[in-house]
């Protein structure tokens, strides 16, 4: 008889434990609570028509430097932006020496056969691009026109040049440079020269050079007394007597 109590009371904690799991919502509340989300996600279109299929390409930019690289050219007139070469420690400054050099990718060039390579061989002088003669590079102008040019000692401006593409040198090839001022302010020699042999008594020649305080005192004093008329042509003459603006001659 006390099995059989203990039995009975088993089967009513199992009986109990099942009711409370299904009114939780996880017996066959949850089966049915399953059918209807499978059922929604059938009526729902698929999602390839909802987001057409796109078809990604990877596009690289070219270089900056393929603009100056000619195509199927010379290797070895190349710019010096289209190639890079290797460092010759048997370089004697002044003299002629070869270089190894390798074009850079995506630059297409060939030799004297007409037959493509990458390694070629240069020959240029053992300088650098700063100690290149003033035609084979390109300087800004830009601050030329604040300096004096009529002085003692002739000032100079900061400059930045650049060496022209097809000339080959050591270093970079942008460098800053010390240039002499060599601006105009359209101011003529001749007629500076002309006014003051025939005007300069008058002062003609300091008003038009601007210089509006000896004009006026040679005016006042009849160029001097012819004294100061006389030294103006020859100043003038030799170029030490410029525009006020401190600009060159044309």
């Amino acid at each position: 008889m006390a099995a059989l109590s203990a039995l009975k009371r088993f089967f009513r904690v199992v009986v109990f434990l099942s009711q409370l799991y299904v009114f939780s919502g996880r017996g066959s509340l949850s089966f049915e609570h399953f059918q209807a989300v499978a059922q929604a996600l059938k009526e729902q279109p698929s999602s390839s028509t909802l987001l057409p299929s796109i078809d990604i390409v990877e596009t690289t930019s070219p270089p900056d430097y393929i603009s100056k690289c000619p195509s199927n050219g010379l290797c070895s007139k190349l710019p010096a932006d289209c190639m890079t070469c290797n460092t010759n420690y048997s370089c004697v400054y002044g003299k002629s020496v070869a270089f190894d050099c390798k074009a850079k990718p995506q630059v297409m060039c060939v030799d004297d056969n007409h037959q493509q390579q990458e390694n070629f061989t240069i020959n240029m002088t053992c300088q650098f691009c700063w100690q290149l003669p003033p035609s084979e590079y390109e300087c800004t102008k830009s601050n030329s026109s604040i300096c004096m040019t009529v002085s003692c000692p002739r000032q100079r401006y900061n400059a930045t040049c650049t060496v022209k593409d097809h000339v080959n040198c050591l270093g970079n090839r942008v460098f800053p440079k010390m240039l002499f001022c060599n601006w105009t302010g359209g101011y003529k020699w001749s007629t500076a020269l002309t006014l003051s042999i025939t005007l300069g008594g008058f002062g003609a020649d300091r008003f038009y050079l601007g210089q509006w305080r000896e004009g006026l005192g040679k005016l006042f004093s009849f160029g001097g007394l012819g004294i100061w008329t006389l030294i103006d042509v020859f100043l003038i003459c030799v170029g030490y007597v410029g525009p006020a603006d401190g600009s060159l001659y044309i």
